[in-house]
């Protein structure tokens, strides 16, 4: 792997001189074994720790199919779908695996005992496909996670339609956190030039899907003057919905649970701020078993109190159980309730009445198509929305990374060096970066 670091280092991004690179047999990966699904039967997910699940192998390069890109990584990132990966929940992603193996010849290369996890990144392209013609061996990419077969005429209007959709990293093998990964060539979008590596590789899953999910018209379509309830504002999902609904003119209300989270809203423009640790909302029982609809009350008051008298439009939901009932409830007579994840359980639950009554609407969103990715990158790109990143770690670490995030220990995205030394490298349009230093600061301050 040495000598593809040092191409990459040197600057030099001629195709000749990647495409004449020799790859090594093997690779540095984050793995998780399918022996030892098991390993966590009887403990609450909570109590699940992906330092124990997630190994760091040597796996072999596999063959690359004639729509597909071999990347050096030089940097990725954790979201939610690796922690979910790791503590086997809700079911172990060999069965993914194993389904997608069963379709053609190429995918029998991603049924094996072990997972290459993780759905970001950021590098450098160094081989391509024999069907690829966009993409060129030296370029600096990076890749957003839905990986499509795009055979069936259902894809042709929304590739997330498509019945052969899959998310990269999670759905299928050769993931994101490892020193090389394959992607399908339509993944793949420029590297913006003012950011590091891991910068770089942090926005891509939460970045495109807060897109869809917040703007898009697959989404809640928003538009100005709007008032959407953001909960996890500062979180790798919402920070970057509340940067969107800033930058397209709307009205965020965000929903934090700490004051450090609250300031970190803050520093990126908010000004209505919930935390409802600190206000104290209990939404179910301590059994868990039961809502307090006077709970969901106070916080549409709370919220009314921030707006000036109004309801919020929009509810950008993604903790689900624990929050569904309120935000079904919050949402204004027509409103759009926008879901989706459901990082606190999938079994949502809330009372009809304010649903029909007040016909209000529950959009389902699920990460984004290419045209939605690369429209989200382009927010980046041009300096409109930034990477919101609070930590990075080596490859050796991705245990501790995961963790942090099962735990919500996190702030912002959490990030992983793969190939990259050290943070800060990767720069290439130091002119843009200068222009725009105060805001990259803040947000790494995040």
């Amino acid at each position: 792997m040495q000598q593809i670091l040092d191409a990459i280092m040197s600057g030099d991004r001629s195709e000749e001189t990647y495409a004449n690179l020799q790859l090594p047999e093997t690779y540095r990966a984050a793995t998780v074994h399918e022996d030892e699904t098991g390993m966590f039967e009887g403990q609450a997910s909570r109590d699940k720790d992906p330092r124990k699940s997630l190994h760091i192998d040597d796996v072999p390069i596999p063959e690359l199919a004639p729509d597909e890109a071999l990347v050096a990584v030089m940097a990725s990132a954790i979201n939610y779908n690796t922690v979910w990966t790791s503590i086997f929940e809700p079911l172990p992603t060999f069965g993914f695996l194993k389904r997608y193996g069963r379709l053609s010849e190429y995918t029998k290369r991603h049924d094996l005992p072990y997972h290459i996890v993780g759905s970001d990144l950021a590098g450098v392209v160094m081989r391509t496909g024999s069907a690829v013609n966009l993409w060129k061996p030296g370029q600096e990419v990076v890749a957003h996670c839905l990986s499509v077969e795009l055979e069936h005429h259902d894809g042709h209007d929304d590739t997330m339609m498509d019945p052969e959709q899959r998310i990269w990293g999670f759905e299928t093998n050769f993931g994101g956190l490892a020193q090389l990964c394959i992607v399908k060539a339509n993944q793949l979008m420029h590297k913006p030039a003012h950011l590091s590596w891991e910068e770089a590789a942090s926005p891509g899953l939460v970045n495109s899907t807060a897109y869809r999910q917040l703007i898009s018209k697959n989404g809640a379509g928003m538009k100005l003057g709007d008032r959407v309830l953001i909960w996890g504002a500062s979180g790798g999902l919402g920070s970057y919905a509340t940067q969107m609904a800033i930058a397209g003119g709307a009205e965020p209300v965000c929903v934090v649970s700490s004051e450090d989270k609250a300031e970190i809203c803050r520093k990126m423009g908010a000004e209505h701020i919930i935390d409802r640790r600190g206000e104290g909302y209990q939404f179910w029982n301590e059994e868990g078993t039961k809502q307090n609809p006077k709970e969901w009350q106070r916080l549409g008051k709370r919220i009314r109190e921030l707006t000036g008298g109004h309801d919020v439009d929009i509810v950008f939901e993604h903790p689900g159980r624990e929050t569904f009932g309120a935000s079904v409830y919050v949402t204004r007579k027509g409103g759009i309730i926008t879901t989706c994840a459901s990082t606190s359980g999938y079994m949502h639950e809330y009372d009809n009445r304010y649903l029909w009554m007040n016909l209000k609407r529950i959009v389902s969103s699920h990460f984004a198509n290419y045209r939605e990715a690369w429209q989200a990158n382009s927010l980046i790109d041009r300096g409109l929305i930034h990477p919101t990143l609070s930590k990075v770690y080596p490859l050796a670490e991705v245990g501790q990374a995961a963790l942090d995030v099962h735990k919500n220990a996190h702030q912002g995205k959490v990030g992983v060096l793969t190939l990259a030394p050290e943070e800060g490298l990767g720069v290439t349009n130091p002119e843009k970066r200068a222009a725009l230093v105060d805001k990259i600061n803040r947000f790494r301050d995040v």
